[in-house]
């Protein structure tokens, strides 16, 4: 177990700021969940960003990046990925040309910030409302991606893909890029919901640079680990042999005992693992 770094997705430690959202930056409580994840024994916190009011981050404004740096340092907290919700929120191959050029340089903008804060994962969300349904919406993708690889070439940003595809779709798109700096995100919650059998899904995981967990109902929304339709001792018997990176946690959240929640399942996954 000690071989996996186990993080938390941001904004799961405190109190969600937008009604009936799962998942947004929080803003009045990010300096605190440092302080939370570290009494959780945690070692990793993974940034979201938002479309709304996307260059105030403190991520993305500079007279923050000491504040950050100081807050990881006290509390031996890394940021080591960063998941773009902004990009699931305005879907690229959905947009006109003027607002895809807005998004290369959203992408730019990030990039800069993650070489000055030493912040190795780009998550790109390509699911939900980002999820391709054409061969015309993965070439736009792929078309985007290329357009960044000769700056990614020379850094150590890792862009990686949380895809919706079946494995041997998503083996397939991944191939296309043929550089180790493009990788995948491993959904739990997301191959759940889809049924994926994850003995199918091993055929990509050599390319798999970082994992969320959650668990969701097949065909469904996320519930409570162990409630919905994942297999986590399958998962983690291949993880606990195969994969030494880091885990996120992103689960279902509780409606006033946010702590409390995510030691729950924390405790879940540390109980499987040292089971299996």
């Amino acid at each position: 177990m000690n071989k996996f770094n186990f993080g938390v997705m941001q904004g799961r430690l405190v109190p969600p700021e937008i009604k009936n959202k799962i998942q947004s930056f929080p803003w009045k409580s990010w300096q605190k969940e440092f302080h939370l994840a570290k009494k959780l024994r945690l070692k990793l916190i993974e940034w979201t960003l938002d479309n709304k009011n996307f260059y105030k981050n403190p991520l993305l404004n500079s007279k923050y990046f000491e504040k950050i740096k100081n807050l990881s340092e006290k509390n031996n907290i890394r940021i080591e990925s960063v998941t773009c919700d902004f990009f699931m929120e305005k879907p690229y191959f959905k947009q006109n040309k003027k607002n895809q050029i807005e998004i290369k340089k959203k992408i730019l903008f990030l990039i800069n910030s993650c070489l000055i804060l030493n912040i190795k994962y780009i998550v790109l969300p390509l699911v939900d409302n980002t999820s391709l349904k054409t061969k015309k919406d993965e070439n736009t993708i792929v078309g985007l991606i290329n357009f960044f690889l000769p700056l990614i070439k020379s850094t150590n940003i890792r862009i990686l893909f949380e895809s919706d595809y079946n494995p041997k779709k998503l083996l397939k798109f991944i191939k296309r890029f043929k550089l180790k700096n493009i990788g995948i995100n491993y959904d739990t919650g997301n191959s759940a919901s889809k049924n994926y059998d994850f003995n199918k899904e091993k055929i990509y995981f050599k390319y798999v640079q970082n994992v969320h967990i959650k668990d969701r109902l097949c065909f469904g929304t996320t519930v409570p680990l162990g409630k919905g339709n994942q297999d986590f001792e399958k998962v983690f018997k291949y993880l606990k042999k195969e994969y030494k990176g880091n885990i996120i946690l992103q689960t279902a959240r509780s409606k006033n005992k946010h702590v409390d929640e995510l030691r729950k399942n924390f405790y879940f996954i540390k109980k499987i693992i040292k089971n299996v």
